[in-house]
Formats: C-alpha cells, sequence, structure tokens
C-alpha cells in the first residue's frame, strides 16, 4: 500500500510535518519494501487553495492513505471523498510513522469532524441538562426561604427530641412523606443542622425523602406490583433508620 506522508524534507528521517496544507514535500512511502518517492510540493501552496492543490498531488500519485500533524476538516472530507485515509495527530519521522502504520498502531481513527461533532453535541446535551436543572435550583433557593421563615428552630426542637432513635424514626417518617428532588433534601437536611437538630434525624430524612417516597407508592404499585412496590417500601424505610443510627454513631467517632 501506498502512504503519502506530510514531510519536512526528501528523507524517511524527516519529521512529520504539522500541517498538510504547509509541508514542503510528499513522500510516498510502500509499506511492504519501505521504498518511497519524495514529491516537492509546488511552490506558493501554503497560501489561499494549498489544501486543494495537496489533495490532488496525493490523488495523482496514487496514494491511499495521508498521515501528519493535523489535516483541516474540509480537505480531509476531500480526501476521504476520493478514498483515501487520513491518519491525523502523528509525530516523530516519516520512518516511524509508516512502520507504525504497518503495524496497525496508526489508522482508523474517528474524523475529525466527527470528533468536533461529538464535542458539539457534547455541549449542547451539557446546556439542555442545566436548563433542565435551573428550576430545581430556583426552587432550592426559594424552599431555603420559606423553610426558615415558616419553621423555626422552636417547632423542630418540639418535634425531634434528642433521643437518637426516635430521632431518626421520626425523621425517616418526615422524609418518607415529603420525598422529593434529592437537593432539596440536602437543603432541608442542612436547614435541620442549622437549627440544633441531631445528625440521627437528619440523615433518616435525607435517606428516606430519596429512597422511599410514598407519594410515590401508587405508581410503583401499578408498575411493579403491590408485593413488590410495599416490600421495597419498609425495607427502605428500616434500612434508612439502621443506616442514619450508624453513620451519625461513625461521623461521631471519626470526629
Amino acid at each position: 500500500m501506498k502512504i503519502a506522508v506530510a514531510a519536512s524534507a526528501p528523507d524517511l528521517d524527516a519529521k512529520v510535518e504539522r500541517r498538510l496544507g504547509l509541508c514542503p514535500y510528499l513522500l510516498l512511502v510502500e509499506t511492504e519494501t519501505m521504498a518511497f518517492e519524495a514529491v516537492p510540493v509546488p511552490p506558493g501552496a501554503g497560501g489561499p487553495g494549498a489544501g486543494v492543490r495537496t489533495v490532488a498531488l496525493v490523488i495523482a500519485n496514487g496514494a491511499r492513505v495521508i498521515v501528519a500533524g493535523y489535516v483541516s476538516p474540509n480537505i480531509a472530507r476531500k480526501l476521504r471523498e476520493n478514498g483515501i485515509e487520513v491518519v491525523t495527530s502523528v509525530g516523530g519521522s516519516a520512518r516511524e510513522a509508516v512502520e507504525k502504520y504497518a503495524r496497525g498502531e496508526l489508522g482508523r481513527r474517528e474524523p475529525l469532524e466527527a470528533r468536533e461533532g461529538r464535542v458539539i453535541g457534547s455541549l449542547t446535551r451539557s446546556a439542555r441538562q442545566f436548563a433542565s436543572v435551573f428550576p430545581v435550583l430556583l426552587g432550592v433557593i426559594m424552599l431555603v426561604g420559606l423553610f426558615k421563615t415558616f419553621v423555626t428552630g422552636d417547632i423542630l426542637l418540639s418535634v425531634f427530641t434528642g433521643d437518637p432513635p426516635l430521632d431518626a424514626l421520626i425523621g425517616a417518617v418526615f422524609g418518607s412523606v415529603l420525598a422529593g428532588n434529592p437537593v432539596n433534601s440536602y437543603v432541608i437536611g442542612d436547614a435541620l443542622l442549622s437549627a440544633g437538630v441531631s445528625l440521627f434525624a437528619v440523615t433518616a430524612v435525607i435517606l428516606t425523602w430519596v429512597s422511599v417516597g410514598l407519594v410515590q407508592l401508587p405508581a410503583e404499585i401499578s408498575a411493579l406490583g403491590a408485593r413488590f412496590a410495599v416490600s421495597r417500601t419498609v425495607a427502605a424505610f428500616l434500612l434508612s433508620i439502621v443506616i442514619a443510627l450508624l453513620t451519625a454513631l461513625l461521623v461521631g467517632v471519626l470526629a
């Protein structure tokens, strides 16, 4: 197979040129024998239309692969349309590049335009995710204000007695009934801690808020069956109390 390598000099030990459009030579190398021909790129090829002239040069000399440090997306597309594989991000000497390609260590790379499309797609998805999360964040800010306004420390301390098992049980009931977005549970938990509620209760609230959710139990029964839904809910409720007790005790030991 004949490979065209963008090179800085007419020699196999020359470095692979960083940009295809600026290379002074194309080395046409046979992978089986390493025999090569150095083809000078026409003078002035670095200006406008350089890429197109280089494409024509590669095609005219029968190369099936082009190796360079960088190939612009438009030129890469034209090369691929003519059945030429484009291998980029290659350094070192032309000899090393050809040997690596022959061993299967180069080539079959994701097209540059595909990588750019993937990046744009990722940014688009991130923007959509942020847009979907923004109402939740806004709700969290409003929830903090409402919680601090209407739920005073005296009210909370009258409910939570300071007894670890009882606090964990009350917190688990509280979290199970008021289940919602996980982000909100952290806000509620922080407000409870600030009001002097024990870590036992706060941990139970956060756990049951996310894992139990009595509000969604009818939908869960409809989708998964009453036996499974009720068993899962009861198990999650009881385990939340146990985990809350163990977590708070462990934090106390490590503190």
